[in-house]
């Protein structure tokens, strides 16, 4: 029998034991009165060896636990932090004493009800007056020392990574802030918080390939929404000037670093307004987030000090092109941009001087946008829902920005375009595409089209991947690291000795990742 097998069944028998004294390991409640923070604060004049009049009535999880015979020390772990408990006659009576040591264990809920005091070293302690079984653990915690050492163990069982490292839970605090900061920001602007639709007959709003799903009432396929951007437009068209929405997004891409299948994405529209105003609009909901959990604007990433004040740095793709690859793509023609990207074996996103000004710049620009910078004025081609340039000749460009930091893009915003006619056509074009096989075309939305017609005012839109920016703003390095589940490959159990065929390699573990270096 193993030490799990010997631990579960010991556990087993204590269970049995206390219910056959009448005791339910698992009761339905507990008056919990005090928090650790709570008790630490309201204590914190409390000097070694004094005794508080008050008493404290905690529940929580027990982390450690030393008997020395005639005194013991424990800790417990609730949501705001630990605090020690000290079990002590004559002020723990001895029976107290015989069933904390008899019947708990690592990792059981306890309550303890006691006198707060400070030990002779400066601990702040509740001498345990009483004790209540709350919950009975029947798996060991992790060892205190190592804990959760693999990382793709840590995300898989997220539950014993906050338990035994809080580090982990201050970064999930934090995200919360982030969005309640977001929220505040922009409500007092006068915008709208608004839900669209998850569920999808037709997908659009962004270059990605869905998730597809069924639903079997009406016995027609769905998808998993890739973008709120079309329904927050019907809204802009339906009256609403100001609105935005804070959306769970689902794209059936690769997974790295900065990817998740499943991620937060805000978008937020505006009338009367552009992109020039999506800029400022950006700018300040960093600033604001950044002074609301940091304190400052300024923060440290992977060694690297950025500073969120405005105003970000502004390039065009054009600019940052000439810049970082020394090429003129103003001056060079489709052909010349293509002897270049064979020539540098850089990935070819597509067939036109614009789909090679994109190439470029993917491959020879992003990785140097270490500060917060405005990339501006994008190819014609990247999207079928920006506004021509105003200042473009040659119509080439259309008035988009992305904002990139540290290598990695941070959201997307545009001029909206609201010629419901061009609209049309440029859907039109993606939709063929779409049947030519390029799975990130937008399909057509008939629907969307006809809405526009209508009219939509001016318009000024922007998504803003909110994952990134608590990962920039917590100084975490994964995406995984600032979602409380991220995706995991599912495990898979080794195969038995007898399904395995003699000579054929047995694979004992499962839980890696795909990875890819998906932008979108």
């Amino acid at each position: 029998m193993g030490r799990q097998d010997e631990l579960l069944k010991e556990r087993l028998r204590k269970i049995d034991e206390l219910r056959k004294k009448g005791i339910n390991p698992y009761p339905y409640s507990y008056d919990k009165k005090d928090s650790s923070a709570q008790l630490q604060k309201e204590h914190e004049k409390l000097k070694p060896e004094q005794h508080s009049k008050s008493t404290a009535k905690i529940a929580g999880r027990l982390m450690s636990f030393r008997d020395m015979g005639k005194i013991a020390f424990g800790s417990i772990q609730d949501e705001t932090g630990k605090i020690q408990i000290v079990l002590q006659e004559p002020d723990t009576s001895e029976k107290v004493s015989e069933f904390f040591k008899k019947y708990i264990d690592l990792g059981d809920f306890v309550g303890i009800e006691g006198t707060v005091f400070r030990t002779k070293r400066g601990e702040l302690s509740i001498l345990a007056k009483k004790a209540d079984i709350l919950s009975k653990s029947l798996q060991a915690l992790p060892d205190k020392w190592h804990g959760l050492e693999d990382k793709e163990e840590r995300y898989r069982k997220r539950h014993l990574d906050l338990i035994m490292s809080p580090e982990v839970k201050q970064v999930l605090d934090k995200r919360e802030k982030i969005l309640d900061a977001i929220r505040e920001f922009l409500k007092s602007k006068g915008f709208n918080e608004v839900d669209t639709p998850y569920l999808q007959a037709v997908y659009g709003g962004a270059a990605a390939r869905p998730f597809k799903t069924h639903l079997n009432a009406l016995d027609i396929d769905l998808y998993l929404a890739i973008s709120p951007e079309l329904y927050l437009k019907r809204l802009i068209i339906g009256g609403y000037e100001k609105v935005f929405t804070i959306a769970h997004n689902f794209r059936n891409e690769g997974i790295d670093r900065w990817h998740n299948p499943e991620f937060t994405m805000m978008e937020i529209y505006q009338a009367y307004a552009d992109y020039n105003d999506m800029m400022e609009l950006m700018e300040d909901l960093y600033v604001c987030a950044a002074k609301k959990v940091n304190g400052s604007t300024k923060i440290n990433f992977r060694g690297k000090d950025i500073d969120f004040k405005k105003p970000w740095a502004r390039m065009t793709m054009a600019e940052a092109i000439k810049k970082y690859a020394k090429i003129d793509v103003e001056k060079m023609s489709a052909k010349e941009l293509f002897d270049v990207i064979e020539e540098h074996k850089v990935e070819k996103k597509g067939n036109t001087w614009g789909w090679a000004v994109q190439s470029l710049f993917e491959h020879f620009c992003e990785s140097h946008l270490e500060q917060p910078t405005f990339i501006i004025d994008h190819p014609l081609e990247t999207t079928p829902l920006c506004k021509l340039h105003r200042n473009d000749k040659l119509c080439r460009l259309i008035e988009r920005f992305e904002p990139f930091c540290m290598g990695a893009e941070l959201g997307n915003a545009y001029s909206e375009l609201n010629d419901p006619v061009m609209q049309k056509k440029l859907l039109e074009e993606q939709q063929a595409m779409l049947k030519k096989g390029n799975e990130e075309a937008n399909p057509y939305d008939e629907d969307f089209v006809n809405a526009l017609e209508v009219g939509m005012p001016p318009t000024g839109g922007i998504g803003i991947g909110i994952d990134r920016m608590v990962m920039l703003l917590t100084g975490q390095d994964s995406i995984r690291d600032v979602l409380l589940f991220p995706f995991m490959r599912p495990e898979t159990k080794p195969e038995s000795k007898l399904e395995v065929k003699a000579g054929q390699k047995k694979e004992t573990r499962g839980g890696k990742n795909d990875r890819s270096d998906n932008k979108k």
